[in-house]
């Protein structure tokens, strides 16, 4: 039997890659817990996608609560970083945290993300804050470099296959001003 992996979702686009690269050896569960995403409706575009591209790929999927009001406290003070910064760390560590915590609650063997696809963030710092939650909260963490041999332009590739919505933005409202003062 492949190993139960709890697989935290940013978006489709990061998730075509990551499914294609994991499930040969894991029995994957896609989990989108994203209370970063703002606009509600940019939420809502991106949930729309993952639940599409799960239901192609044939693998469970969980939602987490959209909860905007437990992201906006972590943000308080950073609104002006740009994204990879101590802000990005914040918000990452809660994700992680409440995906070790899901993984945990429901007998995963592993939990992790498909964050570390994008050539914005830090495949360290996530696998670092992974190895302190498995220690914390008891569940394994599958460390991971998805961007690493060419995941990220394949993500690119699969998205323009399966026609998945490539969002310009992290998620955060913080991080959309960046793009358009750019």
């Amino acid at each position: 039997m492949k190993p139960k992996l709890l697989l935290h979702a940013c978006c489709a686009p990061c998730l075509s890659y990551s499914l294609e690269y994991l499930t040969p050896d894991y029995n994957v569960t896609v989990y989108f817990y994203n209370p970063n995403i703002m606009p509600l409706p940019e939420y809502e575009k991106r949930l729309a996608d993952v639940r599409r591209l799960v239901r192609i790929s044939g693998v469970k999927f969980m939602v987490g609560e959209y909860d905007n009001e437990t992201f906006l406290p972590l943000a308080k003070g950073l609104e002006t970083f740009r994204e990879g910064g101590v802000r990005c760390e914040r918000c990452i560590r809660h994700r992680l945290t409440k995906t070790a915590e899901f993984a945990k609650k429901h007998y995963f063997d592993l939990f992790s993300t498909t964050l570390t696809i994008s050539p914005h963030k830090n495949a360290k710092f996530i696998n670092d804050t992974q190895a302190e939650l498995e220690a914390a909260i008891g569940v394994k963490s599958l460390p991971l470099d998805l961007k690493k041999k060419g995941g990220f332009l394949r993500s690119i590739e699969l998205s323009r296959a399966l026609n998945l919505y490539r969002q310009n933005y992290c998620g955060c409202r913080f991080d959309i001003a960046d793009e358009v003062d750019s």
